[in-house]
């Protein structure tokens, strides 16, 4: 199978208050607002190469629009949509913006995801050009901004289903997974369409609404700026939910909090990277510390909770049964 994905290009989540939620990622988070367009306001991290990472959207509440992911090449596209027609998954063809000609499908649990060869590359104006030219331009004055965005991370009501479609389907590569001590199930799996640990995560979703995303997350340089991007968080008075520490999977330092709209954001720095074509997963237990590798801390019970909010008479408030809820937030636990 030819290599059809390359990496994550950008996210789109919906949110009630479009400008309170600009508002904390350009003054607290460090993007740069680059357009308006219907509506939609396109953002960007100081060290993206194409015109935006982060879309916000207007909506009822927070949620996941759709993880866009670009391709190896003009002919990855095409044969992406052959895969996927064969799967019996309906597409679409549109033209994006700064990414041309795109389809954009949801997948077998709900999750809307879009793909693109084209793309528009930053040109930086010359008063935030780099001294580097490989750079996009200068680094953000915001303390810990991120360089570039990372990761998406969904909740799925089938882990291990969902990892083996879209390694099927198109090409992701499973890394790693985690199953309960407790019982033979599956609660977090990482997959990648390159070198990193990951750049899509799955938990483990007991709530009745298909397509929630648990959060998204961004890239740092250093363990140092993780730290120094904490610091200010915590001086202007923006709670953080976990963290930091670091994940036994993909051994990543990891920092969660959240905007206005309430959608979780993660930082990252730090991991490994993977080149083997031929990788074998491992399977972790909570108890190997897969979320937190210290285990010197309880995963807060808040992280159960996915975007937009569950409903259901089977699933608690946050989406998740009670006996899985019990086994996740003790300090063993993974949730990457």
């Amino acid at each position: 199978m030819i290599k059809l994905l390359a990496h994550l290009s950008y996210v789109a989540i919906t949110t009630p208050d479009v400008d309170a939620s600009v508002e904390f990622y350009t003054t607290h988070v460090g993007l740069t607002e680059v357009a308006r367009e219907n509506g939609r306001v396109y953002l960007r991290c100081w060290g993206d190469y194409y015109s935006y990472s982060v879309v916000v959207v207007p909506g009822d509440e927070p949620a996941l629009e759709t993880m866009a992911w670009r391709t190896s090449s003009p002919e990855a596209l095409e044969e992406a949509a052959r895969r996927l027609e064969a799967a019996g998954v309906e597409i679409e063809w549109f033209d994006g913006y700064k990414i041309g000609r795109a389809l954009r499908f949801v997948g077998p649990w709900g999750h809307p995801m879009t793909l693109h060869w084209d793309v528009e590359r930053h040109q930086a104006p010359a008063h935030v050009a780099s001294i580097y030219p490989d750079r996009p331009e200068k680094r953000s004055k915001v303390a810990g901004a991120p360089r570039q965005l990372d990761h998406v991370t969904i909740a799925t009501s089938d882990v291990d289903g969902f990892a083996a479609w879209y390694n099927e389907v198109l090409g992701f590569r499973i890394m790693a997974r985690t199953v309960l001590d407790e019982a033979p199930l599956s609660v977090f799996s990482v997959l990648t369409t390159n070198e990193k640990s990951h750049d899509l995560g799955v938990v483990l979703d007991g709530s009745s609404r298909a397509g929630r995303v648990n959060h998204y997350a961004f890239w740092v340089d250093t363990y140092e700026e993780l730290l120094i991007a904490a610091d200010t968080l915590m001086e202007h008075v923006i709670p953080i939910e976990y963290g930091p520490s670091i994940h036994g999977i993909g051994e990543q330092t990891f920092l969660y909090y959240r905007e206005p709209s309430t959608m979780r954001i993660e930082l990252n720095t730090g991991g490994y990277r993977n080149y083997v074509p031929d990788w074998t997963p491992n399977t972790w237990k909570p108890s190997q510390g897969s979320s937190n590798l210290y285990r010197n801390g309880a995963m807060p019970m808040s992280m159960t909770e996915s975007f937009p909010p569950a409903d259901g008479p089977s699933a608690t408030e946050e989406g998740v049964p009670e006996e899985i809820r019990a086994a996740l937030i003790n300090p063993y636990t993974q949730h990457g």
